[in-house]
C-alpha cells in the first residue's frame, strides 16, 4: 500500500463497500482520498463533501461536551447524575447478571457523571447480549444500530430506562453505548438546552463543523450517501437512503450514535483534541479535560470483561485508549472508536496523527470489518 487511495480500492473494486473518504495527517502532512460512489448503483461518484452517518464517532463529541459543562461549574465528575436525572436516583441492580429482571438488589452507590464517562454506571452491553437485563436494552430503548424515527423522546426514554435494572453494580465494569445516551439527556437537562442545540452553540459552530448535526437539510440531501448492510446470501442490502431517517429532526438525538458529518468536519474536532482543547486560537476546552477524555480509566480486569468491544484496550471519555501495542495499528496512547455504520476516527497525541475512515456499510458485529484495518495498518506509516 504505497499511498491511501491503494489502501482503500481493494475494497472498493471487489465490491464490498461502495465507496469510502479517508483522511490522514501528521504535523503538515495531509492525504485525503476518496473512492467509489455514494450508493450501490453508482449514481454519483463520492466526492470530499459526502455525508456520511456517523454513528458512535458521536461519542466523543458528547463526552465533550460534558466536560464543557464541568468546566462551565454546571456540573462536577463526582456528581451524582439523580440531581438531573432524576429517574436514575434510586437504581436498582440484577442479583447476578443472569438473573431474571425482577431479581434485583439496590445499588451500593449512587451513579455519578464519571461512571457515565468512563462506561462503568451499570448499564449497556456486555460481551454476552443474551442476559434478561440486556435484552431490555434492545426491546424498550432501540439500543443497537443508530434507528433515530424509532426512538421515544428523552423524557420517555429516560421513564423507559428507569424500569431497567442495571447489569453490574456503579464502577464496576465497562459496558458499551448505553452511557452516552444518557450523557446526551444529562447535557441538555444540566444547561436548558436541547443537544442539537448546545453541541451546534458550543462546539459544531465555533469548530465550523458546518455539515454535522442530527438531520441533513433538504438542501444537503444531494450530498448525503446511502448506507448498506451486507447480507450473506443476497449482498448489499440497503438501510437507509438519503430522504430516509436523517432526513428530518428525530424525537431523541442520540448522544450515542445520531450525528451525520463529513471528513473535514470531524478533522476540525480532531484537531480540537489534538491541540488540547484549542484550535486555530480559540479555546473550547482546557488541556485537562482532554488529558481526561484520551487516559485510559480502567482496570486490567475491566479492559478483559470488555474485549469484544475492546480487544483488550482501555477506554476514556467517549472512545478506547490503546494501552499496548497489541496489533500493527495499536500505539499507546492512540485515542478514538469506530461507529457502527462503518466509520473509525482516532488521534494519537504522542505523534500529532489524524486517522479518519468514513464508508456506507454498516459493521457486521463488534469486531472491526478488514477495510478498517487495512486502513489503520497504512496510518501508521504515514
Amino acid at each position: 500500500m504505497t499511498n491511501l487511495h491503494g489502501a482503500l480500492e481493494p475494497h472498493i473494486g471487489s465490491g464490498q463497500i461502495p465507496g469510502a473518504v479517508a483522511l490522514t495527517a501528521r504535523g503538515d502532512h495531509l492525504e485525503v482520498t476518496v473512492a467509489g460512489s455514494v450508493d450501490a448503483e453508482g449514481t454519483a461518484p463520492m466526492t470530499r463533501e459526502s455525508i456520511f452517518r456517523i454513528a458512535s464517532l458521536t461519542k466523543p463529541i458528547v463526552s465533550a461536551a460534558v466536560m464543557m459543562l464541568v468546566e462551565d461549574g454546571r456540573i462536577a465528575l463526582d456528581d451524582p447524575v439523580g440531581r438531573w436525572l432524576p429517574e436514575l436516583g434510586s437504581p436498582v441492580v440484577v442479583r447476578t447478571p443472569a438473573s431474571p429482571v425482577d431479581d434485583v438488589v439496590p445499588a451500593a452507590r449512587p451513579i455519578t457523571v464519571a461512571d457515565l464517562l468512563t462506561f462503568r454506571a451499570g448499564y449497556g452491553f456486555p460481551d454476552d447480549f443474551s442476559l434478561p437485563a440486556v435484552g431490555l436494552l434492545f426491546g424498550e430503548l432501540k439500543q443497537g444500530p443508530p434507528q433515530p424515527q424509532l426512538v421515544p423522546a428523552p423524557d420517555d426514554w429516560m421513564a423507559a430506562l428507569s424500569r431497567i435494572p442495571l447489569l453490574h453494580q456503579p464502577g464496576e465494569f465497562w459496558l458499551y453505548n448505553t452511557c452516552s445516551d444518557i450523557q446526551g439527556v444529562l447535557i441538555s437537562r444540566a444547561s436548558g438546552r436541547a443537544l442539537p442545540e448546545f453541541l451546534a452553540e458550543r462546539i459544531f459552530e465555533p469548530l465550523g463543523m458546518a455539515d454535522t448535526g442530527f438531520e441533513v437539510p433538504a438542501g444537503k440531501l444531494d450530498r448525503f450517501t446511502s448506507c448498506y448492510r451486507n447480507r450473506p446470501v443476497h449482498g448489499l442490502e440497503l438501510v437507509d437512503a438519503p430522504d430516509g431517517q436523517w432526513s428530518r429532526r428525530p424525537a431523541f438525538p442520540s448522544g450515542a450514535g445520531g450525528l451525520v458529518s463529513t471528513v473535514d468536519d470531524y478533522h476540525l474536532f480532531a484537531r480540537l483534541l489534538l491541540g488540547g482543547g484549542s484550535l486555530d486560537g480559540r479555546r473550547l476546552l482546557s488541556p485537562s479535560s482532554v488529558r481526561q477524555m484520551t487516559t485510559n480509566h480502567l482496570t486490567g480486569p475491566q479492559r478483559e470483561a470488555g474485549r469484544l468491544f475492546l480487544e483488550g484496550q482501555g477506554w476514556g471519555f467517549g472512545g478506547s485508549v490503546d494501552v499496548a501495542a497489541i496489533a500493527p495499528w495499536n500505539v499507546p496512547g492512540r485515542y478514538g472508536w469506530i461507529g457502527g455504520t462503518g466509520t473509525a476516527a482516532h488521534i494519537t497525541p504522542s505523534t500529532g496523527a489524524v486517522a479518519i475512515l468514513l464508508t456506507q456499510m454498516e459493521l457486521a458485529g463488534p469486531t472491526p470489518p478488514t477495510v478498517m484495518r487495512d486502513f489503520w495498518k497504512y496510518a501508521v506509516t504515514v
